[in-house]
């Protein structure tokens, strides 16, 4: 097609249901291409600038008056103590709690935001974040780098993250680190499943695989599993 085709094409209204042509999806691959790489380069750039995080996930649904709230505020108030750089998905609920603990100690408080069709503004209590367009380059910035991940009782976004760690450790993409199930009364059912169901009852797990998850309610056991675990020091959670 020549040039003045092109734009005789380009100047016709698009009615509704109209199918794209060939050259209108090839030109909307590249241009998100361009988007996408800008904001993974974005987003590595970003946190690399910490050195010693931790991620924490969780439902953005919780009050501040949830059990699992507080829990949250206060496990991640010791890990900033610590020299940790607490790391979420910068909403409410769990990310707020855990952003919260770790801005009243005075540490690192970072929040990677999504822009989604309702509006979800970075909580307050963030010292560094970053908004991000698309899920899937926010869950690698998540899973860059961390010394672990803590994850909370949530929805399907949660329980999305969470399998996607797990794999991405179970088959040696990123280096293993702590996974860690916080709040028992939450994570027993689907931790009963893994083991009853998939690794004794169909063999689709062994307890290699399951052993790379821990659960555990106690700050103090918690971060002992953290401490005894290698580190990264912000290098990058690549595989071995």
């Amino acid at each position: 097609m020549d040039e003045e085709k092109k734009k005789r094409r380009q100047s016709v209204p698009r009615t509704p249901g109209q199918p794209f042509t060939k050259d209108e999806l090839s030109a909307d691959a590249k241009r998100r291409a361009s988007y996408i790489f800008k904001e993974f380069r974005a987003a590595f750039e970003f946190i690399g600038k910490y050195r010693k995080t931790v991620s924490i996930f969780g439902s953005a649904r919780l009050s501040e008056d949830s059990t699992h709230y507080e829990k949250a505020r206060q496990l991640a108030a010791k890990l900033s103590k610590l020299g940790y750089t607490i790391v979420t998905g910068g909403g409410p609920g769990i990310m707020e709690g855990a952003n919260r603990g770790a801005f009243e100690t005075g540490g690192g408080s970072v929040g990677l935001n999504i822009k989604l069709a309702e509006f979800q503004e970075p909580n307050r209590f963030t010292t560094d974040n970053m908004e991000f367009y698309y899920f899937f380059t926010r869950k690698v910035a998540l899973s860059f780098a961390a010394e672990a991940y803590l994850f909370f009782p949530g929805g399907f976004g949660t329980l999305d993250e969470f399998f996607e760690i797990v794999t991405l450790i179970q088959t040696k993409k990123i280096r293993r680190v702590p996974v860690i199930l916080v709040g028992s009364d939450y994570w027993r059912p689907l931790y009963n499943f893994l083991r009853n169901d998939l690794k004794d009852g169909h063999r689709t797990i062994t307890d290699a695989d399951l052993d790379l998850i821990k659960m555990c309610d106690n700050d103090e056991e918690i971060i002992k599993i953290i401490l005894e675990s290698p580190t990264n020091h912000g290098n990058g959670n690549h595989a071995v």
